[in-house]
This record gives structure tokens, C-alpha cells and sequence, in this order.
């Protein structure tokens, strides 16, 4: 069994190592072409997932609200992330 502080460590690791993939594809991958601030708003969106997720696990005592409150915020994580990538919802800030 993982200990709190194991389990937020982990929590928090799911991001820096999608950013660094993500660095690596941009350094690697013809085609891929992010900016600074491609990057910048990628980590605002995946840290503050994150930190939304921890502080459900800390805050909020049933198991099962745990599971729905984390499963509702990745939800909105993949919305927005494909907004601002395709933009499926036609907004301002679409990305295309």
C-alpha cells in the first residue's frame, strides 16, 4: 500500500513526465511544433488537474465521490485540451 505522501508524488509525477514527452516529441518529431507558451499552458492545465485531484483525495472522504469527482476533472481536462487543440466546440480560443 502506497503512503500519502507516495501517492502525491505520483500524482504530480503523471504531469512532468507528460511535459517531457512532450518536450522530447518537439525536440524529435518533425511536425511538432509548440512554443513556450504551448508548453506554459499545458503545464497550468496538467498541474492544476493534479492539485484539483490531490486536494479532492485529501478533502473528501467518500471513496466512491473520490473516484467521481477525480473521473469529472480528467473529463474536463480531455474537453478542454481538445478545444484548445481542434477546437470541437468552436470557441474563440479554438485552436484551429
Amino acid at each position: 500500500m502506497m503512503t500519502q505522501k507516495q501517492t502525491t508524488l505520483a500524482i504530480f509525477a503523471v504531469p512532468a513526465l507528460l511535459l517531457a514527452t512532450a518536450f522530447l516529441g518537439n525536440l524529435f518529431v518533425e511536425g511538432w511544433n509548440w512554443s513556450g507558451s504551448d508548453f506554459i499552458v499545458a503545464g497550468i492545465l496538467l498541474f492544476g488537474t493534479a492539485g484539483l485531484i490531490s486536494l479532492v483525495r485529501t478533502v473528501v472522504k467518500n471513496r466512491n465521490y473520490k473516484i467521481l469527482i477525480s473521473l469529472l476533472i480528467v473529463a474536463i481536462l480531455i474537453l478542454v485540451w481538445m478545444e484548445l487543440a481542434v477546437g470541437i466546440f468552436g470557441t474563440p480560443f479554438a485552436g484551429s
